[in-house]
């Protein structure tokens, strides 16, 4: 019997990350589902308001803290000199949606390196942990984030390679598809934050760079579908330029067509 999909290949791999992303936007549909999805949702709006106050730190202003809450939304609140320029501000705006995107491309491009597979997850738990110490003040993001970095250590410590592999690829295209949930805000001018209204990330670069802001959610959606686009293709290919053949792993479910 030939098999449809070769153990190992690209197919294979694409089809299970396919199949968990599916799986993870189906949860809040089925029973008790709301919660078993909800560390994914704080974990991406803590990709998204770090993304806003590292852009901050980059562009010589203050981040000060971030908050989290019960309802997945977030803020990142960071002390802006009054004669910080428009493309400061709008820099700091533009790294709260690219954030999740970088660090998704981050994390599948070191999926294609085993040697960096564990101690990119670890690495990522540190980060966690870090922020939760200096920049989160708010009760959800200190009770569950923790939570979230010890899982990616017990993983890293743990797991089988391929298990450390895959987490690295998906929480990388969950992180981008983080996008897909903020698809409304994105091509909104203004939002409601914890009872406040406020510019939206796209709305503030519109203030600030003068073009519509859903001009720039369509350049941000483009961006963010490119780098990871281009990232799932380097580390998924079959064969690496210049290395060995991948022996596919032994233990793979093999799906055969009938009557071969």
């Amino acid at each position: 019997m030939r098999a449809v999909v070769e153990p190992g290949s690209q197919a294979e791999q694409v089809g299970r990350l396919l199949i968990a992303v599916v799986v993870v936007l189906a949860l809040p549909a089925l029973p008790f589902g709301t919660y078993l999805i909800y560390p994914f949702v704080i974990l991406t709006t803590w990709f998204h308001e770090m993304g806003h106050g590292i852009s901050a730190l980059l562009v010589g202003q203050d981040f000060q803290r971030l908050l989290i809450y019960a309802n997945g939304s977030g803020v990142a609140e960071s002390l802006v000199d009054t004669d910080a320029s428009r493309l400061t501000q709008a820099a700091i705006a533009a790294g709260g949606p690219l954030a999740p995107c970088i660090a998704g491309a981050g994390l599948i491009l070191a999926s294609a390196h085993r040697k960096l597979w564990r101690g990119t997850l670890v690495a990522l738990a540190g980060v966690i942990f870090a922020s939760v110490i200096v920049y989160v003040r708010s009760e959800v993001g200190i009770a569950v984030l923790p939570l979230v970095g010890a899982l990616l250590v017990l993983i890293a410590w743990k797991a089988p390679d391929g298990f450390a592999r895959f987490s690295l690829q998906f929480l990388g295209v969950l992180a981008a598809m983080s996008m897909l949930r903020d698809f409304n805000y994105l091509f909104t001018e203004q939002a409601v934050i914890n009872g406040r209204r406020i510019l939206s990330d796209t709305g503030q670069i519109e203030a600030s760079l003068f073009l519509p802001h859903w001009f720039w959610a369509g350049a941000i959606i483009a961006a963010s579908a490119l780098m990871i686009g281009l990232s799932l293709k380097y580390a998924l290919r079959d064969i690496r330029p210049g290395g060995p053949k991948r022996k596919p792993p032994a233990n793979v479910l093999q799906f055969r067509r009938p009557g071969r």
